[in-house]
């Protein structure tokens, strides 16, 4: 297993493994979140291979960092919602790296936040379209590539509002309750495999889709949501990726099919 060394260890506060060879994979590694698991993923001995899909620019700044931290990185674009594209894609990294030992998918649509009643008809059908759809096409094409590798692991970002709805949140729990089922359906078909999968249910983050929704929201409802949860306070991206890389990684081994919330408390 790769392993830190101890003055590594001191100074990150992990003590994960993961396999010696092959890579992680971060769909959505530019993006606010992805970018620092990308990074906690490099610290613990990770080569990385991200993707983006219109951001290249923050894309190349994660992969700089990856390399920083010593550890090789690929960069590339890819769209979710074509299949074709994504298999190529798995191809590639697997005859660059040799195996993909763990997937993060760390994308989400493009949304608003509004009440159900104002949502469109054709703005829902897009939104599962890249999130959901998305989702499968990136879980189902590369199971195979981890069968072939003798397992490894499957994370997934999900929200806090799956477990207490919040008003005008439809847009992000709607695609999340089916990216929760295929969690669970991998935990149950593929663990014969030694494949595991889990999911992070995000409450609050200031940093990713957040940034965007903030702008949307009236001054009221904002506020509602930074001190709505029990530790009056929104999340940080790295207590985020914490949770994604613990559960991406050994110490994790015998987790799977679960959601973990970094809600603080909403929630409960």
């Amino acid at each position: 297993m790769n392993q830190q060394d101890p003055t590594e260890r001191l100074r990150t506060g992990f003590f994960v493994e993961f396999p010696d060879k092959g890579v992680a994979v971060v769909i959505g590694g530019s993006g606010g979140i992805g970018k620092v698991v990308c990074e906690r993923l490099a610290q613990c001995g990770c080569d990385v291979a991200l993707t983006y899909r219109n951001s290249k620019k923050p894309a190349a700044d994660v992969a700089a960092a990856v390399q920083g931290l010593g550890r090789r990185a690929d960069m590339q674009k890819l769209d979710l919602t074509v299949p074709a594209k994504v298999e190529n894609y798995y191809g590639d990294v697997t005859a660059r790296f040799g195996r993909i030992h763990t997937l993060v998918v760390a994308t989400g649509a493009d949304i608003r936040m509004d009440y159900l009643y104002n949502v469109g008809v054709n703005e829902w059908r897009e939104t599962i379209l890249n999130d959901l759809v998305g989702f499968f096409n990136a879980v189902k094409l590369v199971l195979p590539h981890l069968r072939a590798g003798g397992g490894g692991s499957i994370v997934a970002l999900s929200s806090a509002a799956m477990v207490r709805h919040s008003p005008m949140d439809i847009l992000s729990t709607g695609p999340k309750g089916g990216i929760d089922a295929i969690v669970r359906a991998v935990s149950r078909e593929e663990g014969r495999y030694g494949i595991r999968a889990n999911s992070v249910g995000l409450g609050v983050i200031d940093t990713g889709l957040m940034d965007r929704v903030w702008a949307h929201l009236p001054a009221k409802a904002a506020e509602v949501m930074r001190s709505g949860a029990p530790l009056r306070r929104i999340g940080k991206a790295d207590e985020a990726a914490d949770a994604i890389v613990f559960l991406a990684s050994s110490r994790a081994g015998f987790t799977t099919g679960q959601r973990l919330v970094v809600d603080g408390g909403f929630s409960s």
